[in-house]
């Protein structure tokens, strides 16, 4: 039995896979991203989660027979890497498990461990890539000064022409009503009381607005639309230097696939492929096999020496039927 676990910046999903392919049992717990709130949350959130999926299975942590931690921030912050990589020993209570920053789920979720390159695009955004046994992550620099195409970066570009629209400094559209009806304020200027006095500026209730930037775009308006499509831009470049720092030949076809739910907006995703379609290198855009929770599973498999075998992996694609908007929300 493998175990799975993928962080992120609003939940942390658990799975158990065995080897036949099975999904056997899931759970879920909060937000392992622990910047703003202490490291001691990670330990919390690995155990209510391993509890909760192991009570599911009816296992013990000693059933598992491997475990791969994706964690949010790993790698972020050298200081901390002690502590995170010993804290799932605690939860356990044994030491087979592995733990990398949770980019390295949504790769092995989408395209099942195999040479490429996954780009993530939730909450923030990021790519993994691998080649050869070598792998390399662009992006994930923060919603403060990076993390292009993330949902809060969408979000916090909508904030913006709302307020521009407010002023008349962008005619109106859609996108002013759809703000004032989602945030019901009852003036304008209230926005700025919602999301820095409410929310405190907390990033996956400002970057759940990207999901208003998309219905905005959807009646048309013409910046929620252009924040979209500049968005899947944003993504396909860091893929294309993703594919340079791995020194991909000129004339490989890159495998590139995607998750998180920014890529649930319809535009996000075609200006992606547009983006890719329109570089001098090719890529093969290929929809995602896995959930990032199931290839953190598949992961712990190949990092145990016992990766599953192709029915297995049959078993596995059937059962899971995924969709990009239930991928990564880091």
């Amino acid at each position: 039995m493998f175990l799975g676990v993928d962080g992120g910046g609003t939940k942390t999903a658990f799975c158990l896979v065995d080897r036949g392919g099975q999904v056997v049992a899931r759970a879920q717990a909060a937000s392992s991203y622990y910047f703003s709130h202490g490291i001691e949350l990670v330990g919390r959130v690995l155990g209510e989660g391993v509890d909760a999926v192991c009570a599911a299975a009816e296992l013990t942590p000693a059933d598992i027979e491997y475990a791969f931690f994706g964690l949010p921030g790993y790698g972020e912050a050298a200081r901390d890497l002690p502590v995170l990589h010993a804290t799932p020993r605690a939860v356990l209570g044994h030491d087979r498990y592995a733990c990398d920053n949770d980019m390295v789920c949504g790769w092995a979720g989408s395209l099942g461990a195999a040479d490429g390159i996954n780009v993530v695009s939730g909450t923030g955004s990021m790519t993994y890539g691998e080649r050869l046994g070598l792998g390399v992550r662009v992006g994930g620099w923060s919603e403060m000064f990076g993390d292009e195409g993330s949902a809060h970066w969408i979000a916090v570009r909508g904030l913006n022409a709302f307020s521009r629209m407010s002023d008349g400094r962008l005619p109106e559209g859609p996108l002013a009503q759809v703000f004032r009806r989602h945030l019901d304020l009852a003036s304008d200027l209230d926005v700025i009381d919602v999301v820095h006095n409410q929310w405190q500026g907390d990033r996956s209730r400002i970057a759940a607005l990207s999901r208003s930037v998309a219905e905005a775009a959807g009646l048309g308006d013409e910046a929620a639309s252009a924040i979209l499509a500049e968005a899947g831009r944003e993504l396909a470049l860091i893929v294309d230097v993703t594919r340079e720092r791995l020194e991909f030949g000129p004339d490989e076809t890159v495998p590139v696939s995607y998750s998180g739910g920014t890529f649930g907006a319809d535009v996000v995703l075609e200006a992606f492929a547009t983006g890719l379609k329109n570089r001098s290198t090719h890529y093969e855009l290929r929809q995602p096999l896995y959930e990032p929770v199931v290839g953190a599973a598949l992961y712990a498999a190949k990092i145990a020496g016992t990766p599953l075998d192709q029915p297995a992996l049959e078993a596995l694609r059937m059962a899971s039927g995924i969709s990009a908007s239930r991928g990564e929300d880091r």
